[in-house]
Formats: C-alpha cells, sequence, structure tokens
C-alpha cells in the first residue's frame, strides 16, 4: 500500500509517535537533507544537497530579481503581479529553507525525544491516540503536497499555454521568443528550480505543525494520567507518590522537546507573518483585477497556500494553550485531598508550574496565535484597499 501511513495502524502493529515525521523526513532526504552518516555514499549525497541550495535558494530569488531589472518593459500588469507575489515570497522561502536545515539538528534531537516519551504510552487507550496521531500527521503532509504541488504545476501549465515562461526568471542562455520548443525548455527548467524551492518551503511549513500535533496528543496522555492520580485502592501511597513523580518527569521532558523546536519555529514563522499580509494581498488583486480562467485557477492554488503555511499551526498553537490550562485544572481536581503532606507539597510545587503555559513567539516578538495571524493577514485588505484608491488597475489597464 502506497499510503499506509495515512490511515491509523491496528494495535496489533508497534507504532511510535517518530512515525508521525516520517513523510516529512522523507520529503527532506529527497531534497538532500539527510546525508548518510558514513561512507563513500555520503560524500555523493552532499553533492546532491548543495544542487537545491545553488537553484531554488541562491537562483530563484535572484532570477527574479534580474527578471525585473532587464526584462521589465516586457511585463504585462498580470505577469508582474503574478510574478512579484511568487518573487516576495520566494526571499522568505529561501530564508526559511536556510533556518530549517540549519538547525536541522534540534529537530532530530527533538525526534529522538519522542521515543523517550512513549516509553510510559503502555495502555491500549495511550497506543491508540499514538496510532492516530501518526495518521493525522502524515496525511497533513500529504495535504500539504498536493496543494503546493497545484500551485507550481497549475502555475505551470497556465502560463506556458498562454505563451510565456510561469515565472519569468532571468535566463541570458536561452531565448523562448524564438520558438515554441525553447519556450518549453525554458518552463520546465523554470518548473523544476520552483519545485525544489516548493519541497523546501513545504518542509519549512509542515515541520511545525507535525511536532506540535505530536506534542498535543503527549500533553493529552498526561492529562489522563494526572487525572486517575490516587484512584487505584490496590496502590500504596509510595506508588502513589511515584505515580506522581512520573508525571513531573514526563512533563519536563515535553517541556524540553518544546525547547529543542522553539528557536526553529520562532525564526521561520516570524519570516512568514512578515510576508504573508503582502502577498496575500498581491494575490487578491491579481485575482481580482488581472486574471483569465486559468490564470485564476493557478491564483486560487497560491492562495490555499499562503493561508496553509500559518494557519493550521497558529490554530495548533492555540490549541496548545488550552491543553496547558486543561492540564492545570487536571492536578488541581486531582484526587489529593486525603494523601501525604509530602504528596501534596510535591503536588503544589507540580501545579506551579504547569499553570505556566507553552507558547511559542516568533522572531521574540509575535505570539503565534489565531489572533496574531488574522492581524498580520488583514494587511492584505490594506493592500486592496490602496490598489483601490489610487485607481492603479485602471492606469495599468490604460498602459
Amino acid at each position: 500500500m502506497v499510503f499506509k501511513l495515512i490511515k491509523p495502524a491496528p494495535l496489533t502493529e508497534q507504532v511510535r509517535s517518530r512515525d508521525g515525521c516520517t513523510y516529512l523526513y522523507r520529503g527532506m532526504k529527497i531534497i538532500g537533507w539527510l546525508p548518510p552518516k558514513d561512507g563513500i555514499w555520503r560524500y555523493v549525497y552532499l553533492s546532491w544537497t548543495v544542487m537545491p541550495f545553488v537553484w531554488s535558494v541562491a537562483y530563484l530569488p535572484l532570477g527574479f530579481l534580474g527578471s525585473y531589472i532587464t526584462q521589465i518593459k516586457n511585463f504585462s500588469p498580470a505577469e508582474f503581479l503574478g510574478s512579484l507575489e511568487v518573487g516576495a515570497n520566494a526571499y522568505g522561502s529561501s530564508v526559511k529553507a536556510v533556518i530549517t536545515y540549519s538547525n536541522l539538528g534540534r529537530l532530530i534531537k527533538a525526534r529522538e525525544l519522542m521515543d523517550e516519551l512513549d516509553i510510559r504510552c503502555t495502555s491500549l487507550e495511550e497506543r491508540q491516540k499514538i496510532h492516530k496521531t501518526v495518521a493525522r500527521c502524515n496525511q497533513a503532509f500529504l495535504i500539504f503536497t498536493f496543494v503546493y504541488c497545484g500551485f507550481a504545476g497549475s502555475t505551470y501549465l497556465s502560463c506556458v499555454l498562454s505563451g510565456r515562461p510561469p515565472w519569468q526568471l532571468y535566463n541570458p542562455l536561452i531565448d523562448w521568443h524564438d520558438s515554441k520548443l525553447k519556450l518549453w525548455i525554458v518552463s520546465t527548467l523554470e518548473y523544476m528550480v520552483m519545485s525544489g524551492a516548493v519541497l523546501q518551503d513545504q518542509i519549512a511549513d509542515t515541520y511545525a505543525l507535525t511536532y506540535t500535533l505530536i506534542l498535543r496528543t503527549h500533553l493529552d496522555m498526561l492529562k489522563e494520567r494526572i487525572r486517575k492520580l490516587r484512584t487505584d485502592e490496590k496502590m500504596t501511597e509510595i506508588e502513589n507518590y511515584d505515580e506522581l513523580v512520573n508525571c513531573i518527569l514526563d512533563h519536563k521532558l515535553i517541556l524540553k522537546y518544546c525547547a529543542l523546536i522553539r528557536p526553529v519555529i520562532s525564526g521561520t514563522i516570524f519570516i512568514q507573518f512578515l510576508l504573508i499580509g503582502l502577498i496575500l494581498g498581491l494575490t487578491l488583486i491579481s485575482l481580482f483585477f488581472f486574471s483569465d480562467l486559468w490564470a485564476g485557477i493557478a491564483s486560487l492554488f497560491y492562495v490555499f497556500t499562503i493561508l496553509m503555511q500559518t494557519f493550521p499551526f497558529c490554530y495548533t498553537c492555540n490549541l496548545i494553550m488550552d491543553d496547558c490550562d486543561a492540564l492545570a485544572n487536571a492536578v488541581f481536581q486531582s484526587n489529593w485531598i486525603n494523601s501525604g503532606s509530602r504528596y501534596q507539597s510535591t503536588l503544589l510545587y507540580f501545579l506551579h508550574n504547569v499553570q505556566q503555559p507553552i507558547t511559542f513567539i516568533a522572531g521574540g516578538i509575535f505570539p503565534i496565535s489565531m489572533s496574531t495571524n488574522i492581524s498580520v493577514a488583514k494587511f492584505a485588505f490594506s493592500v486592496i484597499t490602496i490598489f483601490k484608491q489610487m485607481n492603479i488597475a485602471d492606469k495599468f489597464k490604460t498602459d
């Protein structure tokens, strides 16, 4: 079965939390981010690692800039806006790819930490939750793949059929005006470069969602363990106390997991927050004022792509804050009233720690939440308003 991991595996199979990263890490391997540890193939693979960075991280943004410098007079308004919206995102995508790749060690350590979190997941109920989360994470990656590839593919086909390269990157070697064959060659080369950038951007956008979905599952299982404290009459007070200590250790392990992924998330989401309003505004202007049918379909795919870069993750961050509140309530409402002084003092220490919510801050400035995401996305309407008030659309059409 090709997409086996998008369905929850039966409980007869051993599934780990790290399996939720399977498709994500396969994407990293394809793009050249996970070389073998040793041997001759490591050096062969590293030569492949360089290629996406050269073409998709370095050449792509410079290619947009070069086309604006040398061919600005040849752009129609629709072509210029379409190029500008993708070009702005190309710069952000390059920065996000560099941040993610340079912090890949943190993501790998966090994935290894998942195995420690799984040690306590022994009941059938907990294993079932892990199975569902693994399937959900891999489903999310496939959905992102279809949307992102849909944008690149629809733009490629719609532009070539319209008689122009999809992104009109600077290419001094081939003049696509000479023949249809050269047009297809140039367009296909651009599509290959853009496909590498799209995959890098997808990885930079999906790792945060994948890791936080797994985080939510372990917070939920910890909450259920806390609710069961001192409910088994067969357990002694010493055993109950040991179980409380284990819950505290689980919470510390979760905080360590968050500390590993927090700097990576802070950098990539900060870049996306800076760009989302501008890019979304330019895309909507192109869609409303200048697009034909095929260009409109490509623009719609791009709108979905832009929205998916932040909204699912920001929504998950809101849910994590709710999970932290539920965790603190579970500690306070657990069966502690008739416990001993040592148990109660330890519980009080635990309660103080769990009352500190798990939050993520973009660039140390913006709290990552739905309210922040909506605020930065609203800038798109400001861009459209300025565009309409200045009658730029009519001026472009007149020219």
